[in-house]
């Protein structure tokens, strides 16, 4: 029975579960509670090029069927996260994938090429973020902006490269595409959904910043949706994010056309629950005599 995915050249996951960006800070806590090198890939928390304070408290909240978070995207900085974090993860026999982003191309480039170093495996690009020299408009909303920066990231890189999308978006096959034309190894499919909360006793916003973004099992039927939607149209593969709890998860996003997942806000509830999804998934494919996981990637009946 084999668990494991390859996702591009040089980058083989031993079985198809991550750790999703945001959630598991930079392993440390994680690391505590259990072997991170069982896992098919660690995803940092988002990288800016300078550190980043992020948003007032308070920033997360707990709704029906998942959180809302407003971090902010705060960080350490990619110099200091190289320098300081960096060595702590390569003592874990598990590929490293460094979530970044920037608010203008020179700034994703920049990064970029900063995370060009050795203990590295991959970088997911985070282009739910405002373009600045456009007035605002998220990198990952408009096909052509979203391919131009593709395309300079890709240049200023050799390691692996995710693009994660936004699911904001009118038709998220456009932006799939402009990614893997400008030269993406991998789509993440998606970011989380805009959201608030209100307390009635108050009458004031939860959370600092007013608002910020589900994630958890109420998303996942959205999530669901857009991964098969992307498995249409890119013959790259598909990292799918957005709700996923259990094993049985697992397999759906996989016959949705997803390669691999990452478990978010599932692993603050229950740091070891990615032991049991993937002890889940092996059993799944023992219970049903499938040899290898990669037999499911897009065989959803229809």
């Amino acid at each position: 029975m084999n668990t494991s995915v390859k996702i591009a050249e040089g980058l083989i996951l031993k079985n198809p579960v991550l750790s999703a960006s945001g959630t598991f800070a930079y392993g440390e806590e994680f690391s505590e509670i259990f072997d991170l090198s069982l896992l098919g890939g660690i995803v940092t928390k988002g990288l800016s090029l300078k550190p980043k304070k992020g948003n007032p408290s308070p920033r997360v909240f707990e709704t029906t069927g998942g959180m809302i978070n407003a971090i902010g995207l705060e960080n350490i900085g990619v110099d200091a996260f190289v320098i300081e974090k960096l060595p702590f993860l390569g003592q874990f026999n598990a590929p490293v994938i460094v979530n970044f982003f920037g608010n203008e191309e020179e700034e994703y480039e920049l990064v970029a090429a900063r995370l060009d170093v050795d203990g590295i495996s991959a970088l997911e690009m985070n282009v739910s973020c405002p373009n600045v020299k456009k007035g605002g408009i998220e990198f990952g909303k408009d096909p052509n902006t979203l391919l131009s920066l593709v395309s300079r990231v890709r240049r200023a890189t050799s390691k692996t490269l995710f693009v994660k999308l936004s699911p904001m978006v009118k038709d998220i096959r456009e932006m799939a595409i402009a990614a893997q034309e400008a030269g993406a190894d991998a789509i993440t499919c998606a970011n989380t959904i805009p959201a608030m909360a209100i307390d009635e006793t108050t009458q004031r916003p939860v959370l600092g910043n007013i608002t910020g973004g589900l994630s958890g099992p109420a998303i996942k039927p959205v999530a669901l949706k857009l991964v098969w939607d992307v498995h249409q149209c890119v013959h790259i593969p598909i990292v799918a994010s957005g709700g996923i709890n259990t094993y049985h998860d697992v397999i759906q996003f996989l016959l949705a056309g997803a390669s691999a997942v990452e478990v978010g806000s599932a692993s603050l509830r229950d740091p070891l629950c990615f032991i049991d999804i993937i002890e889940g998934t092996k059993a799944y494919l023992k219970e049903h005599s499938i040899q290898s996981v990669t037999e499911l990637v897009g065989k959803l009946i229809i």
